[in-house]
């Protein structure tokens, strides 16, 4: 797809609560809806520790791409460090619909970087998230409670929000509802 006054691409950035369920519903997104694309971040979290399929690097090798301007948006969150490699906004200019999932925190340098930025929330109830994040058996019990205290969080300024509280199969129905409605607005 060639991007055009009349068909821009578009970069949106899916934010959210840890155990939100945000990458279950972006597998779910992308499984329904194959053109649109999904960027692989780069995270200096071991390839087998569970999560997301990613691009696992050491912190030295993340701080130097970063140096060199490989991350169009990075950050720190919960011990780890997080890029989105440059060459998503390739595909958006070429036309494509391209998803990121993102931090709530990298915004302003995300919106800085690509002004045209759409950005969905996914969220759950503080009950439900506390049982995913439990269930993930990734964190200690106090690393879990700082993970909730961050969900009470606002959704950020102009965001779309989905509430993922009930079968994947209707989150990601609501999530492609909020993907089209951008679609619209765009």
């Amino acid at each position: 797809m060639t991007a055009s006054p009349a068909n821009p691409g578009r970069l949106i950035a899916v934010v959210g609560p840890s155990g939100a369920g945000k990458d279950t519903l972006l597998a779910g997104a992308l499984a329904l809806r194959p053109e649109l694309e999904l960027v692989r971040r780069v995270i200096t979290r071991p390839a087998g520790a569970g999560g997301e399929a990613h691009e696992a690097v050491g912190l030295p090798e993340f701080e130097a791409r970063c140096a060199l301007g490989h991350f169009v948006v990075h950050w720190q969150a919960h011990g780890l460090s997080y890029g989105i490699p440059r060459n998503a906004l390739g595909r958006v200019r070429a036309g494509a619909t391209v998803l990121f999932n993102g931090s709530r925190a990298a915004l302003p340098q995300a919106r800085a970087a690509f002004p045209r930025l759409e950005v969905v929330m996914v969220t759950a109830p503080v009950p439900v998230l506390a049982t995913r994040l439990a269930a993930r058996g990734r964190e200690s019990a106090a690393a879990i409670a700082a993970r909730l205290e961050r969900s009470l969080l606002a959704p950020p300024a102009g965001a779309r929000v989905v509430v993922n509280d009930g079968t994947v199969a209707e989150g990601v129905a609501r999530l492609l509802a909020a993907l089209s409605l951008s679609e619209a607005r765009a």
